[in-house]
């Protein structure tokens, strides 16, 4: 495995590979890897002779100054992973190197409803940043396939828009994974080693909420998405949750909140436990959820 903490090095490196033919497969990540992160690599690894994977922690895309400090960072433990993953590359850029000119004056990207709903609402610039360091990303690694996480759902859909809306060469497919969870359903996050054994216990609430969804939709018991909304968060409430941003009911593909149940949709969570922000997201009707 070759670690570059250049562009101009990881390019070199790129160039070579793709003078052979090699399909180039990206997965960006901020670090703290868990089996979550390794399944997109393994994911790349079967379609690319190339997997390349950055570890930046992006200082952009943090609207709160706290929360970047708290982000834990485990590059040794993630060199590690990555290794006997197979990877092929890892990308280490400094703050420097992605930000040369500094992060001042950084252009805008629009959006438009994208960053407006949700996440958006909740996190102002969030998804500004994420465009800035995936555009850039984009523009070093210059993979044929892009390999993200649908934990992420909203991000996604922006990244999305990121690549129908400017020119890379080559042009990239985005391939969107599903959430990897525990056995016991908890979303696998970064986030998560925060938490105390008490409150991995407590966030499974977000789960067991989706299960509800789906027993709902089996049963046609299905009421208002207001009413659904309301007795989710008193769910997460109940179970030690300390507030909650959102539920959200809304369409898969413009994130915009719907009413009618009865064609697929997606159902966004955001919530503080232990002061730690978890999302989580799940698409219905969904056969994980067939034995509920």
């Amino acid at each position: 495995m070759k670690i570059f903490e250049t562009k101009q090095t990881l390019q070199n490196f790129i160039d070579e590979n793709r003078s052979k033919n090699a399909i180039i497969g990206f997965v960006p990540t901020m670090g703290a890897l868990h089996e979550g992160h390794l399944s997109l690599i393994e994911k790349s690894k079967e379609q690319c002779a190339i997997t390349v994977c950055s570890i930046f922690i992006n200082p952009t895309q943090f609207n709160d100054p706290k929360d970047f400090e708290k982000y834990p960072k485990t590059i040794k433990e993630d060199l590690e992973k990555l290794e006997l993953a197979g990877c092929e590359a890892v990308f280490l850029p400094s703050v420097e190197e992605m930000y040369p000119e500094g992060m001042l004056q950084l252009p805008h990207y629009p959006l438009g409803r994208l960053e407006e709903l949700w996440e958006g609402a909740h996190r102002p610039g969030h998804f500004q940043g994420v465009c800035v360091v995936v555009h850039r990303l984009l523009e070093a690694v210059r993979p044929d396939l892009l390999f993200m996480g649908a934990k992420d759902y909203q991000q996604v859909a922006v990244i999305r828009h990121l690549l129908d809306h400017y020119t890379f060469e080559p042009n990239i497919t985005l391939i969107a994974c599903e959430t990897i969870r525990e056995t016991s359903g908890l979303a696998m996050s970064s986030r998560n080693v925060r938490l105390s054994s008490e409150q991995r216990i407590q966030a499974l609430a977000i789960y067991q909420g989706f299960g509800k969804i789906q027993k709902a939709l089996q049963e046609k018991t299905i009421r208002s998405t207001e009413i659904l909304e309301q007795e989710f968060a008193q769910q997460l409430l109940d179970a030690g949750f300390e507030s909650v941003d959102y539920i959200a009911f809304a369409d898969p593909k413009s994130l915009e909140p719907i009413t009618d149940l009865s064609q697929t949709f997606v159902v966004l969570v955001a919530a503080f436990i232990g002061g730690v922000r978890l999302i989580d997201n799940q698409l219905f009707p969904h056969e994980l959820f067939k034995r509920v």
